[in-house]
């Protein structure tokens, strides 16, 4: 049950799901009418794999519709909603994708729908069936909570067919809105609908009168030059891309859907379309789409995206949730590199939830990510306040000095320098962390790591902080430890003009990297001895 604090709180956040779902709310101010559930929906194209901007999309819906439900709860319970993840399994291949077995199949099924087409991998009984199998594995991995609804089974089922008809009545309507946004050439061949070849089971971009819309009856000219008329009901025809867009938002009754920039201009004419069809357009985000490192917009043909298990490997499932959380409408460079700050970020705003109150928690991304999979709402959410002993910066550090053969066992060992009860059972959340750092180390840093000579001015300095690390107890705290670094860099005949440039003598020289940890916890962490041992090693470079 929702607290009254937290519902008010919820109605007055300025945090983005929570504004979203207060405007969701005034569409709805007393409830759906008949005490339906409020539907979000995602949709996705099965012609190839599900891929991370799957993922944001149906986490980014998600985490509105857990929003609403807090937002509209009128008794402390959360308010009724659906979650539909729509495939489009009916739209015809158009080519082959790179990353297929058996080409030569696709090719020779090219332009029929999906659902339609063998499966190439040769497991399922069609190809939509295995991208749709792959599709609700991959949401059922993060434990996403939705339906899952196969244009094909609507439309093979008949369940499409009075929205169909529907289309069909107003389907000069929908040319005119859509004449205008086309081509002269396009607009020679455009239709609402698209039939399905009788001869071929191509899905056919070519002219379509209108026969009897009440009976579904439509008349075209089939590829072979005949002219055919037939029913466009029950899996005969299947709609344009915008119109299809629109006819689900009318059929299904849809109250919310976000959708990346490049389809503004598809939002708007399916818009109007839903508008003559009787409908209303659902709510929704416009977000902004993802860059590579080189701040170039990701293109699968082009393979210069991160893919989902690319990041899982590097970083975990939370830290992923936390980089794509904030400001959707902000473009975000996606690449290996932003994946270390990202787990270390998520982790500092996880132990600092717990101390917040209420209003603050719905600003903080870990409270919405908790909430995803948090079937038994609690404020505040299960695993606040939880913190790492080791941040995933330091740990890379470590890892780095140890070399690219380290292992599992050899970093629990030097972890016992630095956590209480150092073991893998004890700190399941921090030995995650061991493998992809070990994994990030050895494909991004060991390659990278190249340890230079220090000057005579950092020598000196070097040979100092030798000298004062002989004089401690090795059990030392890390705090103690950053104070002697600290003093070293500022004794004035070392000559530093700013701790700055002592920092980064020391992790140029000692850790072969033009960045670092806080020292005193490295040098904690990695042993006394053993920093000695790197500053020896150091000065005989």
């Amino acid at each position: 049950m929702f607290s009254d604090d937290l519902i008010a709180a919820a109605r007055t956040s300025k945090a983005w799901p929570f504004q979203e779902a207060q405007r969701l709310f005034k569409r709805y101010p007393d409830g759906k009418p008949g005490g339906e559930p409020v539907l979000f929906e995602t949709g996705y194209g099965p012609s190839g794999l599900p891929h991370i901007g799957t993922f944001q999309e149906v986490l980014r819906t998600t985490l509105v519709r857990k929003a609403y439900e807090i937002v509209a709860s009128s008794d402390g319970s959360p308010a009724p909603t659906r979650l539909v993840a729509f495939s489009d399994d009916m739209d015809g291949l158009r080519k082959v994708p790179d990353n297929m077995p058996n080409k030569a199949l696709l090719e020779e099924n090219l332009h029929k729908p999906l659902s339609r087409i063998p499966d190439p991998f040769e497991k399922y009984e069609s190809f939509a069936a295995h991208n749709n199998a792959m599709l609700r594995e991959f949401l059922d991995r993060f434990g996403f909570e939705y339906e899952f609804v196969a244009a094909s089974d609507r439309y093979n089922s008949g369940g499409f067919d009075d929205a169909l008809r529907q289309v069909l009545r107003c389907n000069q309507q929908i040319l005119d809105i859509m004449l205008p946004t086309l081509r002269e050439e396009r607009r020679q061949t455009y239709s609402p609908i698209l039939p399905i070849s009788p001869t071929t089971g191509h899905v056919l971009q070519v002219p379509v009168e209108v026969i009897d819309a009440e009976a579904g009856t439509i008349r075209f000219t089939d590829s072979d030059g005949s002219v055919v008329e037939q029913s466009a009901l029950g899996g005969r025809s299947k709609l344009q891309w915008k119109v299809d867009w629109a006819m689900r938002w009318y059929a299904l009754g849809v109250d919310y859907e976000m959708y990346g920039k490049d389809l503004t201009d598809s939002g708007v004419q399916s818009g109007r379309i839903v508008k003559v069809l009787g409908g209303r357009k659902p709510e929704g985000l416009i977000y902004e789409m993802f860059l590579d490192e080189n701040g170039e917009k990701i293109s699968k043909s082009k393979g210069n995206g991160l893919t989902i298990e690319e990041w899982l490997t590097y970083g975990s499932e939370e830290s992923l949730g936390f980089y794509i959380f904030p400001n959707p409408k902000s473009a975000k460079q996606l690449h290996v590199g932003v994946i270390p700050r990202a787990v270390d970020d998520y982790w500092q705003f996880r132990e600092r939830l717990a101390e917040q109150p209420v209003d603050k928690q719905l600003g903080n991304p870990v409270w919405n990510l908790l909430r995803v999979k948090d079937a038994a709402p609690s404020q505040p959410p299960a695993g606040a306040g939880d913190a790492l002993p080791v941040t995933y910066g330091l740990l890379l550090n470590l890892v780095g000095v140890l070399g690219a053969e380290a292992d599992r066992e050899q970093v629990w060992s030097y972890l016992g320098n630095y956590v209480e009860d150092a073991r893998p059972e004890a700190h399941p959340d921090l030995d995650v962390l061991v493998g992809k750092a070990l994994a990030y180390n050895r494909d991004f840093i060991a390659p990278t790591l190249q340890k230079r000579a220090p000057s005579e001015q950092e020598a000196a300095a070097l040979r100092d902080l030798d000298t004062r690390l002989a004089e401690v107890d090795p059990a030392t705290a890390a705090e103690d430890l950053q104070t002697i670094v600290y003093e070293i860099g500022k004794v004035e005949s070392h000559g530093f003009d700013n701790l700055r440039d002592w920092f980064r003598a020391l992790y140029e020289t000692l850790l072969g990297s033009a960045q670092g940890p806080r020292m005193g916890s490295f040098i904690a962490l990695y042993g006394v001895e053993n920093t000695r041992k790197l500053i020896a090693e150091a000065l005989a470079r």
